[in-house]
């Protein structure tokens, strides 16, 4: 296993102490917008990158960042090669601590892989073991690695807990994606592969706190959670399922409201929010888009939901600002939806590199431009405006490994992976 790390431009100062982190899948709120950042616009491999530090495998999660540390997941061992994925008994999953200042990796953590685990296959392959975001609470590292468990680390790498989310198997071969999320003193996740569940666990011990049973409901659902606040004194988990849209309490598990909506299939988008509304998707072979009120109690459909419609995403999240959704599907066609009535204001063709999955991974936000990362052909990025305008686009042409990840933006500085390597590109 090799890990190593340079510095392309040369020593600089740390990182400003009032830069925003980015503690989990899409940052602090979960809705992929960095409201005081300022990445570059543009980059190359010569141009803009402050550090690469090369990874002991693939994966697919997100980088994120507390202070002046960056943690990320990848796995090694087995499922690098379809053709030869090797034995399911070498799978180890890595957590990594590298410094946000240089890249130096500080620490490398492995586990063990349950042998539960799904085996490789075609299904597997568009994303692999290490897809799942991991968040930081300023205390500790928790991660989700599916049917291997949810895991606690403190800053130093030390493991405290790992607790079992099931051992299922619900999405016929496609693996687990979801990320976890930080409630209070609770580690929650959408663990609908492992158990058909949403799960609480104690950040502290790693006790099972509540679990909520999803059913056929929960099949083949992909997509993260988010905390949605409803009013000065309550917030709600709220999740897209299988034709409807659940508001959870988080503190105890139970359900307060749902609502009935023509959204299915494959769901691995995640709800965005927005003054009190909920925007879900559904997957890549039932697409379309809701809007739903956020708040009431038990069916609300008839009350709450405020519009539908046949468009939308199918595996990235989409961004929201000034009254518009915009997003990428897997095809490379980047889209703004209004969000008062779900009516297309734009559609055009980004270049996305070859085959049917150009992008994989969600956009993200900052100083006025959304950032779309595509798999084999680098980034796009975009104006946040209702007229269409390709501003940059940005290529890593030594790097020939896949970029499925979500980035981040951290102070100003964008966090970039991909198959092989992490990149802060920064000016």
């Amino acid at each position: 296993m090799r890990i190593s790390s340079f510095v392309i431009l040369g020593a600089f100062s740390a990182l400003t102490s009032q830069a925003a982190d980015w503690p989990q899948f899409r940052g602090s709120d979960g809705q992929g917008i960095a409201t005081q950042s300022k990445p570059p616009l543009e980059w190359s491999d010569t141009k803009n990158v402050r550090w690469k530090a090369e990874l002991p495998g693939p994966g697919a999660s997100s980088p994120i960042q507390h202070g002046q540390r960056v943690f990320v997941t990848c796995y090694s061992g087995y499922g690098l090669d379809l053709n030869s994925p090797g034995e399911l008994r070498a799978l180890k999953r890595h957590l990594i601590c590298l410094d946000a200042a240089s890249g130096k990796v500080l620490w490398n953590r492995s586990v063990a892989a349950d042998a539960a685990e799904d085996e490789y296959n075609d299904r597997l392959s568009e994303h692999g073991y290490a897809t799942q975001t991991p968040a930081c609470d300023g205390e500790r590292i928790y991660a989700f690695f599916g049917k291997s468990g949810v895991l606690a680390f403190d800053l130093e790498g030390k493991q405290l807990w790992q607790a079992d989310a099931g051992k299922g198997s619900s999405g016929r071969g496609w693996g687990s994606a979801t990320s976890v999320v930080l409630h209070k003193d609770l580690v929650i996740v959408n663990a609908a592969d492992e158990s058909s569940a949403i799960l609480a666990f104690d950040k502290a011990t790693g006790k099972q706190r509540w679990k909520t049973d999803g059913g056929a409901y929960l099949e083949k659902v992909y997509n993260t959670p988010v905390l949605v606040p409803v009013g000065k004194d309550r917030v709600d988990l709220v999740l897209a399922v299988q034709n409807e849209v659940w508001g959870i309490n988080p503190d105890t598990g139970k359900l307060r409201w749902y609502a009935q909506v023509p959204i299915s299939s494959n769901m691995a988008a995640g709800v965005v929010a927005k003054d009190g509304v909920v925007y879900a998707f559904g997957g890549n072979r039932g697409p379309g888009t809701v809007a739903v009120k956020v708040g009431g109690s038990g069916d609300v459909t008839k009350t709450h939901v405020l519009w539908t419609s046949t468009r939308g995403t199918d595996f990235p999240t989409p961004v929201i600002h000034d009254g518009h959704l915009y997003f990428a599907n897997s095809q490379g066609v980047a889209y703004c939806m209004s969000a008062k009535d779900g009516e297309i204001v734009y559609q055009e063709r980004i270049e996305a590199g070859r085959g049917r999955k150009g992008i994989y991974a969600s956009p993200v936000m900052a100083d006025g431009k959304i950032y779309l990362v595509t798999r084999t052909a680098g980034m796009a990025v975009i104006a946040a405006k209702p007229q269409f305008e390709q501003l940059a686009h940005n290529v890593m042409s030594t790097d020939s490994a896949s970029f499925n990840a979500t980035p981040s933006i951290a102070g100003d500085t964008l966090l970039l992976r991909s198959n092989s390597a992490i990149y802060c590109i920064g000016q």
